[in-house]
């Protein structure tokens, strides 16, 4: 780094700490530090589009979660809930805010008459189909940020990172 180049926030708090405790290592801030900025600037960014479809970040997930279901595009709460990492309390309170807005419907399962199907409706399918074409436009738009060799070089470390957190059983351990 240039000794005239104006630290970032992340850097001049690592500064900070090393002032302060010299006896600990900061230097992990500098990646989970960025990554965590990086994480709210893009959900900011993301969710303006949702916002123009009258959508919050997570209804505009349950439409997807719908819309990738295929025809019928309907699933089950629970699955709703899985596919959105979600709890099904928070589920059902997405699912009330689209039902009103005539987005989806609910009915009970012909395989379980205490189950029930969520649906999209016709104006939720071209409304998730508008929203999820301007998403990926402003995806573009964000990665583009980057060059494609920067990016396809973050995509594999992000990949390898978020497979060892969520799968953390050590490789020799299988």
């Amino acid at each position: 780094m240039e000794a005239r180049q104006q630290l970032d926030r992340v850097a001049r708090i690592q500064a900070d700490w090393r002032r302060e405790r010299p006896d600990l290592d900061v230097s992990p801030q500098g990646v989970i530090g960025r990554l965590h900025r990086l994480a709210d600037r893009l959900t900011k960014e993301l969710c303006l589009v949702y916002g123009r479809y009258g959508l919050s970040e997570g209804e505009f997930d349950v439409l997807c979660a719908l819309r990738r279901a295929g025809e019928p595009y309907e699933r089950a709460p629970g699955e709703l809930a899985a596919h959105t990492m979600v709890t099904t309390g928070a589920m059902t309170k997405r699912i009330d805010r689209l039902e009103r807005a005539g987005l989806v419907t609910r009915r009970q399962s012909d395989d379980d008459q205490r189950g029930r199907i969520v649906a999209l409706t016709t104006p939720g399918r071209e409304l998730i189909d508008r929203a999820f074409t301007d998403h990926m436009r402003n995806e573009r738009h964000l990665l583009d940020l980057l060059t494609p060799t920067e990016a396809e070089a973050l995509e594999t470390l992000l990949t390898s990172w978020l497979s060892r957190l969520e799968d953390p059983r050590p490789a020799d351990s299988e």
